[in-house]
């Protein structure tokens, strides 16, 4: 990710492994709220380079999130949150539209995401994955899907194994322009 851009003192930047304790800080009371779901430091120092983070003018991190590539052309927008300070204020908005730039300069046409938060993605363009809908992938790279060990994978082909860690959360998906 090599985008740094400023708007009214608020800055959305590439993380950087001096970001994590910061994240890990933000997004506790949101995993104890189960709206984001736990994840190890370790997890977090290994996918550092997936994050952008929003710092105010002090250089405090105020927002965070992730983009995670699954296949060729599909993205997971993983990990989202801002700060309660700062929450109606427009960072999540800018944090999601910087990794959306990210994933269309990656190659990438769609995202994926696994939210409670629908109100927020849909305003952002993104609709819900309904059964019986016309397949979002091919059915042979849904084969080669299905060995991926990765959580996100799994949650984007509703497999049962996450049905516990993810009851209540919508899944869904946008197509990029």
């Amino acid at each position: 990710m090599h985008t740094t851009e400023s708007h009214n003192g608020i800055t959305i930047r590439p993380a950087r492994t001096a970001d994590i304790p910061a994240i890990m800080r933000l997004m506790e009371p949101l995993v104890e709220r189960r709206i984001l779901l736990g994840k190890d430091m370790v997890v977090m120092y290994e996918a550092v380079q997936e994050f952008l983070v929003a710092e105010d003018e002090a250089g405090r991190v105020i927002g965070y999130g992730a983009l995670h590539v699954l296949w060729e052309h599909l993205g997971e927008v993983r990990t989202l949150g801002v700060s309660e300070e700062f929450l109606g204020r427009g960072v999540g908005g800018r944090l999601l539209a910087a990794l959306e730039e990210e994933a269309r300069a990656l190659g990438l046409s769609r995202l994926f995401c696994l939210t409670f938060e629908v109100p927020f993605f849909t305003k952002h363009g993104f609709e819900e994955m309904v059964e019986g809908d016309k397949p979002v992938i091919a059915a042979d790279v849904y084969a080669e899907l299905l060995r991926s060990p990765d959580e996100g994978v799994a949650e984007f082909l509703d497999l049962a194994r996450v049905k516990p860690n993810t009851l209540g959360n919508t899944r869904l998906l946008k197509k990029l322009g």
